[in-house]
């Protein structure tokens, strides 16, 4: 929610206008969502600086005034990978299911968002500055949160290591992903997840919790992205 205040201009007709912390945050707002079509389209190397400036239709000093290079505004986008709806660890009472849905979202949000697809680009061909391993890490340690709950309840076979499980997981996602992106556009991203879900889970689970879990997920996605 913000707040919009009413000014008389000089020919006594009222304009609205944001307070000046709305307006930036728009503009940095329109920006990162120029600069994500820009490095989706061309990646890092590609994409000028002049071309998301046209996308974004803001002035060069708007630009520097939030972002003092292109590399600083493809880090932001990097750390803004993991800004998108997840299930919350806290909430669930199926930790197996919570893994799926993780990945699902994840891999929804590739098809319909395009700051989480330009940053996955970016991290992919880390051509800039550094490479961002804590993009790996992070998605990795989220996997694991839940698959420690889901050994100690059971839900994940006894002789597994939580964080083994989850560096396969991860990996199998990004690399599922990746080829689905190539071949399809990720138009079949959905069903190649699944596909990798149905495979996985029996050997990952005690048969006796398999009925319970849905390698489709139980997440809405969209018809653009299903």
């Amino acid at each position: 929610m913000f707040t919009v205040m009413l000014a008389l201009d000089d020919t006594g007709f009222g304009r609205f206008w944001l307070p000046r912390q709305d307006r930036a945050e728009r503009t940095r707002n329109v920006i990162l969502d120029a600069a994500a079509e820009a490095f989706e389209a061309r990646g890092f190397a590609g994409a000028s600086l002049s071309d998301i400036l046209t996308r974004a239709g803001v002035t060069k000093g708007a630009l520097y005034f939030h972002f003092a290079s292109k590399e600083e505004l493809a880090k932001a986008l990097v750390e803004e990978q993991w800004n998108i709806e997840l299930p919350e660890l806290e909430n669930t009472t199926n930790p197996i299911q919570g893994v799926i849905d993780l990945c699902h979202s994840f891999c929804r949000s590739l098809c319909t968002n395009i700051r989480v697809q330009a940053s996955n680009r970016l991290v992919t061909e880390a051509n800039f500055e550094r490479p961002y391993p804590q993009v790996f890490t992070r998605w990795n340690d989220m996997i694991h949160e839940f698959l420690k709950i889901a050994r100690d309840t059971g839900d994940l076979r006894q002789e597994l290591d939580p964080a083994e499980v989850a560096t396969y997981v991860g990996g199998a996602v990004f690399g599922i992903q990746t080829m689905s992106d190539i071949l399809t556009k990720r138009e079949d991203l959905r069903d190649r997840l699944t596909d990798m879900w149905k495979i996985s889970l029996p050997g990952l689970v005690p048969a006796r919790r398999l009925s319970r879990l849905l390698p489709g997920g139980t997440i809405q996605w969209d018809d653009s992205a299903a």
